[in-house]
């Protein structure tokens, strides 16, 4: 077993003030048990902000961070005044490595926001989130001001300055405490009308020692939540909401989008107004001096705040939590709640205080299942979903896009279609077929997740078609072992060895040595394997455990994405060119240090493809490289959500290679169920981008995928504006060339009279999508180099 690895700070609240102007009754700084504010500076000083600036700033170019989130934070925040904010907000920026972005907020209670600090957070580029609780009735519960007097006012007018169109680009979103006392509807409707780009409700903090106010209900909280929910289904999912999402998020076996549900593990650190470093502030709730490190910048490195007991504790996943928590069956979705809920003062010497369930237990365990049931369905296999994407996503789709709902959208019928597709395989293995369809009815979620893996629909369409291995139906008890350990179910089950490993699909591969069949014994946290010749191995879902046991390799992104390295699927190797074996530390370091690189430039370039690769692309598998090292890349089309790179020199490059290759990704699940052209065409059509000419449906590939590459290098372009170089001249060279090669293409498309109604439509879409790209003039043409051969409906890009 290995030691514990360290997990770099992405997220760090910088407290800039720690006194308020008003006097909440339910504040975790004032009215809870840590008394550690009476002691500190009020504000913070400049030699602090310097300090931490350069602390922020060594820790990312260590860990090659490509972005970092701070919050500017108090307290109140705003009374450190405009100009301490401006010399932090510019010594925050001055001190990151080339290539690190800065995400710098502020979170408010904005009695005193006005026009003066929005043109300071203009000019600063600093967002603002505001704390609001609803309506008047049910703000005034707890945010007054010392004297009585209500905050509402002030909040909403400051609300309405955050709205106007020369500041709307700040308004980063509104946070609301929950009290049950108030209308649940009341509130949400009243936070709606401030029109939000961002809402999330919080669990007021408890523990055990001091629970929280349940009105002589059991589930008091769950409750009040569902209501929201329902009332936010019901207008049609208006606004993001944090913990809603979260919630969908991880039941799908996805990342978190709050340190309160999920089990990813914590990556934020505290810098208080005297420099030093503490835990997460929701652990003030807990005992006075309970976020405390006794670390400060300046004698102490994040490296070592990283490796403090207490941050190692909130990123050891199920190790972490309570024995209650591990065997129960909504642990991964829930991950054990809030860390500071989880506290209860030891009855005696040695008592673990926070190894406890949340205090808000029965609430999550509601609130997850609920919500589960509510929102995902059990869909029998076979049965086919009653909607597609709407009229409106399909014109998304025929513009080159798709927003993160089309994506969805776009999953859903591909994973109906593997579902169908494996009930026709199903037969071949009827021990494994019943136990995925008691699966099915029992943990449907458990189920959809393997199902959506993109190699299990590429094994089941290889199998049908009677391609290699189409008599092996090992594959389908894998598929429902997976499920089954997914689905936290405890009993004994055969799998295959194959090439002396077990293998389940979207976990990993557990090496036993021999053939033949072992059994698994599952449960929520761990499995036993009992290999064909009697050895016994024991596995941890979440520990990388011993050279034997390869977990699947997940890297988690800014804006919610989480995306598999698939180095170990059976099935993977479905695209042109060969897979990678697995990849050695130092290569998963150098794959995450550029994907996160890429995709930083994919949102800031080009936002209008990050949602839907963020909702729809789940897996890479990295390939080998090409011929002289040649860029590589392919998009397999029996494998939606998946595609193979090798690993390009440069991030720009690694992100051309993505959005281009999604787009081959969601044309292939637009033409699974519908017909943009007559398939029975076998005229073949010039390419601009190719020496030989291509088939309707390769050059329908070529110029969707192309669209993504004109608007590339358009944001490569912008990025050199006014700039002189060999780099600035090869990006406008290079938009010039695409642009004109697609423009041509989709005229080929257009003129070729082979389109159907809707696939004329896609075709003006894209046409006009390349039109609204500013042309450049074109450098003088030489040669374009010959891409390597793939597959019809798979072009790439030079």
């Amino acid at each position: 077993m290995g030691g514990p690895v360290l997990v770099p700070f992405a997220q760090f609240v910088l407290k800039v003030h720690s006194r308020c102007d008003l006097a909440c009754d339910h504040c975790y700084v004032y009215e809870h048990a840590d008394t550690s504010w009476r002691g500190r500076p009020k504000a913070v000083s400049t030699e602090v902000l310097d300090q931490a600036a350069r602390r922020i700033g060594e820790h990312a170019e260590a860990h090659r961070l490509p972005a970092v989130h701070v919050v500017l934070h108090g307290g109140e925040p705003l009374l450190a005044g405009p100009a301490l904010l401006r010399h932090a907000a510019r010594r925050l920026r001055a001190e990151l490595p080339p290539g690190c972005e800065l995400d710098l907020r502020i979170h408010t209670n904005a009695v005193r926001l006005n026009e003066r600090f929005l043109e300071l957070f203009l000019a600063e580029r600093i967002k603002v989130g505001v704390s609001l609780d609803g309506d008047r009735a049910a703000n005034d519960r707890h945010r007054r001001f010392a004297d009585g007097r209500s905050s509402h006012p002030q909040v909403l007018a400051a609300v309405e300055l955050l709205r106007a169109p020369r500041y709307r680009e700040l308004y980063a979103g509104l946070l609301c405490t929950i009290d049950v006392a108030n209308d649940p509807v009341a509130v949400l409707d009243a936070l709606l009308e401030l029109d939000p780009p961002h809402l999330d409700f919080l669990l007021p903090h408890a523990t055990w020692d001091a629970p929280p106010p349940r009105l002589g209900r059991d589930t008091p909280y769950a409750d009040w939540l569902l209501t929201v929910h329902q009332r936010w289904l019901e207008l049609g999912r208006p606004v993001p909401v944090r913990s809603f999402d979260s919630i969908r998020r991880t039941l799908l076996g996805l990342s978190s989008l709050t340190e309160s549900l999920g089990l990813d593990p914590a990556d934020l650190v505290v810098i208080e107004t005297d420099g030093s470093f503490e835990q997460a502030d929701s652990l003030k709730t807990a005992f006075d001096g309970a976020p405390a490190t006794g670390f400060d910048i300046f004698a102490n490195s994040l490296d070592e705040v990283a490796r403090h007991p207490g941050m190692m504790a909130r990123q050891s996943g199920l190790a972490g939590l309570s024995a209650q928590c591990r065997a129960c069956p909504v642990v991964r979705s829930c991950g054990g709640g809030l860390y500071a809920h989880r506290w209860r003062t030891p009855e005696r010497r040695g008592d673990a205080g926070f190894d406890n369930p949340s205090v808000f237990c029965g609430d999550l365990m509601r609130l997850i299942t609920t919500i589960r049931d509510r929102v995902a369905p059990a869909l029998p296999p076979g049965v086919r979903p009653g909607t597609g994407p709407t009229g409106e996503q399909l014109d998304q789709l025929a513009r080159g896009y798709g927003d993160a709902a089309t994506v969805r959208a776009l999953a859903a019928g591909q994973l109906d279609l593997t579902r169908r597709l494996l009930a026709a395989v199903g037969p071949a293995d009827a021990r494994a077929w019943q136990l995925l369809t008691l699966l099915d009815a029992e943990a449907p979620q458990a189920v959809d997740a393997v199902l959506a893996h993109p190699y299990v629909r590429a094994w089941a369409v290889s199998r049908l078609r009677g391609g290699p291995g189409a008599e092996e139906s090992a594959p389908l008890a894998e598929i429902a072992a997976a499920a089954s350990l997914r689905a936290g179910r405890r009993e004994e089950l055969p799998v295959p060895v194959r090439g002396g490993a077990v293998h389940l699909p979207t976990l990993g591969r557990l090496l036993v040595g021999g053939s033949g069949e072992a059994v698994l014994r599952g449960g929520p946290a761990s499995f036993a394997v009992r290999a064909p010749g009697g050895a016994r191995f024991e596995v941890a879902h979440d520990q990388p455990g011993d050279e034997r046991w390869l977990p699947v390799r997940r890297v988690e992104l800014p804006g919610g994405w989480t995306v598999a390295l698939e180095d170990l699927d059976p099935h993977r190797d479905s695209h042109q060119w060969p897979a990678e074996q697995r990849l050695t530390a130092g290569a998963l370091a150098d794959w995450t240090g550029a994907l996160r690189e890429a995709w930083e430039l994919t949102r800031r370039d080009l936002p209008q493809y990050a949602d839907g690769i963020a909702a729809g692309l789940s897996t890479i598998t990295p390939l080998r490289p090409g011929p002289n090292g040649r860029d590589v890349s392919a998009a397999a089309r029996q494998a939606f959500g998946a595609v193979g790179i090798a690993r390009p020199a440069t991030a720009p490059a690694l992100a051309l290679l993505l959005v281009h290759e999604f787009q081959h990704v969601k044309l292939g699940a637009v033409l699974d169920f519908h017909d943009l052209f007559d398939r029975g065409d076998r005229r073949l059509f010039e390419a601009p981008w190719r020496e030989d000419p291509r088939p309707l449906e390769g050059l329908f590939q070529g110029c969707y995928a192309h669209l993504a590459v004109v608007e590339h290098w358009a944001g490569r372009v912008r990025a050199y504006d006014g700039l002189a170089g060999e780099a600035a001249g090869h990006a406008r060279e290079q938009l010039a060339r695409w642009h004109g090669h697609t423009a041509r293409a989709c005229e080929t498309l257009l003129g070729s009279g082979a389109l159907t109604p809707l696939g004329e439509r896609f075709a003006r879409g894209l046409a006009e999508s390349v039109a609204r790209v500013p042309e450049l003039e074109p450098a003088p043409e030489r040669l374009v180099p010959e891409p390597e051969r793939r597959p019809a409906g798979a072009e790439q890009p030079v």
